[in-house]
């Protein structure tokens, strides 16, 4: 099998590292991939802003199966064109893509298909977003409507964090994504990724994943992509991810069919749990990054079967295995993440790839064998253990044979769950 992967952070290196497992593949290419893909894979330099150019680039390639990584090219429409062009793509179409475009879109749908989530409002008006927020309590969240790489969303204190938060979004500082607001009440909780493969009509949960998105241990600082995910999620038992599947899953899978917009991808649901009871707080159209990291480190099955499965639209026969082992991973971000930070720090990895470990980068460049740094968040250190507190150990000590001095990574990686093990 002809195969090109679409993305260049660390979910696309562990993703790339998975599929190369594959006994079907012939060739992987990677559009635009980093300098860790490159030793799987061949980097391509391809605009993939433009389809005609993606398309093109397939036709010449025989490429049998094409999948996208990131939200953006997805909620582009994508997938639309290069099923036009006769080709199998394994994540959703634009329509269907809106469920992590438009947060509007999805309360929406949570509204029609009563899935349960945090009472909201939406305004396309500053100032009537403003006196709406006077009349809230608070903590109180306020989302940039559409995709804002991370940072458009702002947990409130009060009143004038939120006022702040507003008045960001309609200044254009986040583009179009913040042409509309929709403020949240503040559910307090745990948090839980949940990731499901969906054919349009039916679907398959993958194993749970916890992240952790504040910048800084102890769950302090500003909100990130994610600083380290562990998996299995101790949070999770079958009760509750009956409830999830029967209260949140299908209800969207249902209602995104009946919109005439079947969900065919990875449908991740952020959710948090209160008092034994799941709430959605978004939905996105992609595999999370760095729970796709965890996930591919536990997964026993053939990823291709799966996602050309879902990419032909009947996943039906398929049956998924997992190692029993935790699998855990840390973060190394450049210094001032998720604010400013520098490019082209040298970085240098002594640790050799194993079995239980991997390194997978996500914002790394190669220059002739220098490996540089060229994002916020950059290496994925991602161990496998008998537990996540052994996962834990494992990554915490490949940190130690990399060297880079521009960095920072949080240390208590895996906390709430080394916690509910030790109760």
């Amino acid at each position: 099998m002809r195969v090109l992967l679409i993305g260049s952070g660390g979910r696309e290196h562990a993703l790339a590292w998975k599929i190369n497992q594959s006994k079907q593949l012939e060739k992987l290419f990677i559009a635009t991939g980093n300098g860790g893909t490159a030793n799987l894979a061949t980097n391509i330099d391809l605009d993939v802003t433009k389809h005609e150019q993606v398309i093109k680039f397939c036709q010449t390639e025989k490429i049998n199966l094409i999948i996208i990584g990131p939200e953006v090219p997805l909620v582009a429409g994508i997938t639309d064109d290069l099923q036009k062009a006769g080709f199998n793509v394994f994540g959703p179409t634009k329509a269907a893509a809106q469920l992590e475009g438009s947060k509007a879109f999805t309360k929406a749908l949570c509204d029609e298909m009563n899935i349960p989530t945090a009472a909201y409002a939406k305004f396309d008006e500053e100032v009537f977003a403003l006196e709406f927020a006077k009349t809230q309590q608070f903590p109180l969240v306020i989302k940039a409507d559409g995709l804002a790489a991370g940072k458009g969303v702002t947990i409130a204190s009060k009143f004038e964090d939120a006022e702040k938060a507003i008045k960001d979004c309609f200044s254009g500082i986040f583009g179009k994504a913040g042409a509309e607001v929709v403020i949240e009440e503040f559910l307090e909780g745990e948090e839980l990724s949940i990731f499901a493969i969906c054919d349009g009509k039916n679907y398959i949960t993958l194993a749970s994943a916890q992240d952790h998105k504040r910048a800084y241990d102890g769950d302090k600082g500003p909100n990130t992509g994610g600083m380290g995910a562990y998996s299995p999620a101790p949070l999770l038992d079958e009760n509750l991810l009956k409830r999830i599947e029967h209260e949140i899953i299908a209800p969207t899978i249902k209602g995104m069919a009946k919109r005439g917009m079947p969900f065919s991808g990875v449908l991740f649901a952020g959710l948090m749990v209160k008092d034994s009871a799941p709430y959605l707080i978004e939905h996105n159209a992609r595999f999370g990054d760095p729970e796709c990291q965890v996930l591919m480190m536990r997964l026993k099955s053939d990823i291709l079967d799966l996602l050309m499965a879902s990419a032909k639209g009947d996943i039906s026969n398929i049956k998924l295995d997992w190692r029993d082992e935790a699998a855990l991973t840390v973060v190394l971000a450049a210094k001032g993440y998720p604010a400013s930070y520098k490019k082209g720090s040298l970085i240098k990895i002594d640790q050799a790839n194993n079995e239980n470990i991997q390194i997978f980068h996500a914002g790394t460049i190669l220059e002739g064998e220098k490996i540089l740094a060229n994002g916020g968040r950059v290496l994925n250190v991602t161990a496998l253990g008998k537990n996540v507190e052994q996962a834990q150990k494992s990554a915490y000590e490949a940190i130690l044979n990399i060297e880079w001095e521009d960095s920072f990574y949080r240390s208590d990686i895996g906390w709430r769950a080394i916690d509910k093990s030790k109760i």
